[in-house]
């Protein structure tokens, strides 16, 4: 009995483990996809699209970053939706008439409807889609407009860079967590396609865009039909975004679960199409990366109990004490803010927060419009 309940937490804390550890370790072993760059094909046109609601903090910023890339590419159209903000978020949107047009919502809807206007009032060949508060290199355009001469490229997504990683250990977090999603991206990439890209910055090509209903992730909606429709979704680095992280653990908690939920309504969605249209390999992919990551807690509760069912069958309560004690004592240098344990005890909040969103989506909440995290401005 102890030797089965050994067995079932060793690969409960396996699974567990799997999709930030043994999953990129694998992607290694898959074959290498070239990419076929065409320097003599015609540049594709451009726009670029944002949701704002209620962002006058980071507008500034934001409208001079506007500014910048008009005029290092005077053809890309910029394009803004204001979700009804209750600030001055529309009047300042207004005022930089010269470089963003602007679309007023007259009733809250959410990002998903307005990123579909926004979509559908375009001609572009490719639609670059970023968020209010997020500053883009335009250096980056360039690249963008390089990879997409690609004809198996449907999709891109860019390198977001956290500036205030620093902050706060739920920042720390936050950007810990971000740069091993981006390795994860950059071995996807290398073997076909990656699983998704992150509202921050993306890029797909406008005959792609699908139907996005308007509780759905959009972002995760927008991107996943790329390697759904047979075309290439790739991870490109020197496409660099900068954004502010949340530095306040409600904030953070709040956000992952407002994602989470969205994020399998999504998968719901999707998963149809997902499942009869994906390879073995993509369909690895996505299982590893995706749904093990969602449903975590579930093999971190299974190792946690049968590992201390197997120490008191075993008759070792002082190691299950001394485990019991080091876990108590973890949890509390984290909440003093004691590195690496506020690390370690941030991400496990952020396992808690997504499971918490997985039942909320079990529930049927759908979270279809946001409000910006106050901690972080």
């Amino acid at each position: 009995m102890t030797g089965a309940l050994i067995a079932v937490a060793a690969l409960s804390l396996l699974v567990f483990l799997h999709p930030y550890i043994t999953y990129p370790l694998s992607l290694y072993l898959f074959r290498e996809r070239s990419l076929k760059i065409n320097t003599k094909a015609s540049a594709p046109s451009l726009a670029l699209v944002f949701s704002a609601y209620n962002e006058e903090r980071s507008l500034p910023a934001k409208i001079a970053n506007l500014r910048d890339l008009k005029a290092a590419h005077p053809d890309l159209r910029i394009m803004a939706y204001c979700d009804l903000s209750s600030d001055r978020t529309l009047e300042m949107l207004k005022s930089a008439s010269d470089v963003v047009e602007t679309i007023a919502a007259a009733q809250r809807t959410g990002k998903a409807t307005g990123m579909a206007r926004m979509a559908a009032s375009l001609d572009t060949d490719v639609v670059i889609f970023t968020d209010a508060n997020v500053i883009l290199d335009p250096a980056s355009i360039d690249p963008i407009r390089r990879h997409f001469s690609d004809p198996d490229v449907g999709g891109l997504a860019g390198s977001l860079h956290y500036t205030n990683d620093e902050a706060s250990p739920t920042a720390r977090a936050g950007g810990l967590y971000w740069r091993l999603e981006e390795k994860v991206k950059q071995l996807e990439s290398r073997c076909g396609s990656i699983m998704g890209a992150d509202g921050s910055i993306f890029a797909t090509r406008r005959s792609l865009y699908p139907v996005v209903p308007p509780h759905l992730l959009d972002d995760m909606t927008v991107s996943m039909s790329v390697p759904i429709e047979g075309r290439r979704l790739i991870f490109v680095p020197e496409v660099v975004a900068y954004e502010k992280n949340a530095t306040a653990a409600s904030d953070e908690f709040r956000r992952k679960r407002r994602i989470a939920c969205r994020a399998f309504n999504t998968h719901r969605h999707l998963w149809p199409d997902i499942r009869a249209r994906f390879g073995a390999t993509e369909l690895y992919k996505y299982v590893s990366h995706k749904l093990l990551r969602w449903f975590g807690l579930i093999p971190l509760a299974i190792f946690l109990i049968t590992g201390a069912a197997a120490l008191i069958l075993s008759g070792q309560f002082f190691l299950l004490g001394f485990a019991g004690a080091a876990i108590a004592a973890g949890i509390a240098l984290g909440l003093f803010g004691i590195s690496p344990f506020s690390v370690v005890l941030q991400i496990l909040v952020a396992v808690v927060a997504t499971f918490f969103g997985i039942t909320d989506s079990w529930k049927g909440n759908t979270y279809q419009t946001w409000t910006p995290a106050k901690s972080r401005a």
